[in-house]
């Protein structure tokens, strides 16, 4: 039999086709000595659930989606490892998939993911146009915002989970301060992401109360990547680097700013100290070792997978919101004091 279905497994067992679902869905209701000739000939022929059908029957699978804006980005790799991890002991799989906000085509990856009636979406992103988004399908489907938005701008509130990068800015900013710090950088903020944009507020605020000086030195692209990161350090040590200090906006920033450093003999942290933020696995490298501030990777991903399964079972209990996760700063050796 080149496809086995479910009515060849009764036939060969001798029973009825509800006896092998009902085997197959873990019914007590069927005698052992059956269920071990079902399972034996299951296994024999090679036969497999339909899931499609199944959660065509249910009305939904046991699949969440994580919609990513990137593939390339180390952060989203771990942060999605660790989400698929959780999403296992609670019995769900995840299917990843590659979008942007901004992209023209986002609405058809969104239906036909509701098309397969996946269980939820995590969508993640720190777009200005997210909320949007996801107002136009969260009757649907439950929709989790791994991510943050401009809540004065949104069009009504969306389920968020997000490191707190208001804290984070305020930790990154008291900490330099502490080392002596008066003059800093900001490097990389996007203005397109909500994210980039409350962590460089809160630490440029924080610092100026203090009484540093900070310049900004902005990301014109749609991504903070290294080579982005190398680009722009590269401009400020053209134009001569008068700061103390380099706040990154990202650890991939930091990490292009180490490699421009290098190729400037510039060294870190005697000429300059450097601090990032999202605490990738690279940053712990001991010819890196960045200083940085650690989203919580593990929470994140805990919480926003819980979010989602509470919408998925009692949508009504549980009102939309943002769950913030406190950001940890981690001392490694790219600061020093001045």
């Amino acid at each position: 039999m080149s496809t086995v279905t479910i009515k060849d497994i009764a036939r060969l067992a001798g029973v009825s086709h509800s006896t092998v679902s009902r085997t197959l869905n873990g019914s007590p209701n069927v005698s052992e000595e059956t269920r071990r000739k079902i399972l034996a000939l299951c296994h024999q022929y090679g036969y497999q659930v339909n899931q499609l059908a199944r959660s065509l029957s249910a009305g939904r699978s046991d699949i969440i989606s994580c919609i990513l804006p990137g593939l390339d980005n180390p952060l989203f790799a771990e942060m999605v490892l660790k989400l698929e991890q959780y999403a296992r002991q609670r019995g769900y799989h995840i299917m990843v998939c590659h979008g942007r906000v901004e992209d023209p085509d986002i609405s058809q990856l969104f239906d036909f993911l509701i098309g397969h009636r996946v269980a939820g979406i995590i969508l993640f992103s720190s777009s200005r146009q997210a909320p949007e988004l996801i107002q136009r399908y969260m009757n649907r489907v439950p929709i989790v915002l791994q991510g943050i938005y401009d809540v004065a701008a949104a069009p009504a509130a969306v389920p968020a989970v997000t490191t707190d990068n208001l804290v984070g800015g305020r930790i990154a900013a008291e900490y330099l301060y502490g080392l002596g710090h008066r003059r800093v950088v900001y490097l990389g903020m996007r203005q397109s992401s909500v994210s980039h944009s409350l962590r460089c507020e809160s630490f440029t605020d924080t610092a100026r109360q203090l009484g540093m000086a900070v310049r900004l030195m902005p990301n014109e692209t749609l991504s903070s990547t290294i080579d982005v990161g190398y680009h722009l350090a590269k401009q400020i040590f053209l134009d001569g680097l008068q700061e103390t200090a380099i706040f990154a906006s990202c650890d991939s920033i930091a990490l292009g700013v180490m490699a421009a450093a290098k190729e400037f003999h510039i060294s870190i942290p005697r000429d300059v100290s450097l601090m990032g933020f999202d605490n990738i696995s690279y940053a712990a490298y001991p010819q890196i070792r960045l200083t940085t501030l650690d989203p919580c990777k593990k929470e994140l991903m805990e919480g926003t997978v819980e979010y989602l399964l509470e919408r998925l079972d009692a949508p009504e209990r549980f009102g939309p919101g943002i769950r913030l996760i406190r950001p940890v700063l981690l001392e490694r050796s790219t600061c020093g004091r001045v």
